[in-house]
């Protein structure tokens, strides 16, 4: 009896191992936002018809951040760390998002690209590195497609082309929701419009179901280096849409993030921060 008490000791003793291993997967938790260091400038960019957050870090050749949809750019705090060190980073909140006002005019991702490029002229730059999330892998691709000669390269992550590249049970997924929430709260705690989330949320939520709608012949037109990147468990993307995206782009180059999901920079800060180091050396 002894032995048989044991026997189910052990093999109680290793489910729960595996169930800890399995709860403990680093792809499906959302962690926080990182503290962000002290910017050396910081301000509100008169561009288009909004006022623009942008910020400031570090000095070297040039990389713009650009954060996804609902969220703002505190999401960068280990990447403005780590690349500031030799780089001078600038991340913005996009229209409507963190301390960034909106307009009356429907969010397009056109609009927010003409944005980005208005506030590169504003801060005097030229040409950037252009690191984009989600929305801002987007912005990026659609950068490249538009504005060339302001890029020196593009790493976009978990970035789609048309809205069919999108998962159709995203809205279902925990992780997803959990992140549409915390950035709930960050909208409360940073906007000028606190208590419009659901309003800001509306706006953003009827330009995802209609764009983008680019073609394989839009893509097969871009010039720009590209790195495309998306986590083995990306909750919105599909891997495949990545894959298609990175044949018709004329050589771009397909980076899968392991055991990280929609949210890989903060899953893992080192192995993404790693990906953008390759990215621009070339690797």
């Amino acid at each position: 009896m002894r032995r048989i008490a044991i026997g189910i000791l052990t093999f109680f003793s290793l489910l729960l191992a595996v169930a800890g291993a399995h709860s403990a997967e680093r792809w499906s938790k959302l962690p926080p936002f990182p503290p962000t260091p002290q910017s050396k400038v910081s301000g509100l960019a008169d561009v288009n018809d909004i006022k623009m957050y942008y910020a400031e870090y570090g000095k070297g050749s040039p990389i713009l951040f650009i954060h996804g949809g609902l969220g703002n750019a505190d999401v960068w705090g280990r990447q403005i760390t780590d690349f500031a060190k030799d780089h001078l980073v600038i991340v913005a909140d996009s229209r409507g998002h963190g301390r960034s006002t909106r307009s009356q005019q429907p969010f397009g991702y056109d609009l927010m690209t003409s944005d980005y490029v208005a506030l590169l002229n504003y801060l005097k730059i030229d040409k950037v590195t252009l690191v984009g999330w989600s929305d801002g892998g987007i912005i990026g691709i659609d950068m490249a497609m538009k504005y060339p000669d302001r890029l020196t390269r593009v790493i976009a992550q978990a970035a789609n082309v048309t809205t069919d590249g999108v998962k159709p049970d995203v809205m279902n997924n925990k992780t997803f929701n959990d992140y549409i929430n915390a950035a709930g709260e960050y909208y409360k705690k940073l906007s000028p419009t606190p208590n419009e989330y659901d309003a800001f949320v509306k706006q953003i939520s009827d330009m995802w179901a209609t764009q983008p709608a680019w073609t394989a012949t839009d893509l097969g037109k871009i010039t720009v280096p590209i790195t495309l990147a998306i986590g083995d468990h990306d909750e919105a993307v599909k891997l495949d849409h990545t894959q298609m995206m990175a044949k018709e782009i004329p050589g771009a180059k397909l980076v899968i993030l392991k055991n990280a999901s929609h949210f890989a920079m903060l899953q893992d800060p080192k192995g993404y921060d790693a990906m953008i180091r390759n990215a621009m050396a070339g690797r």
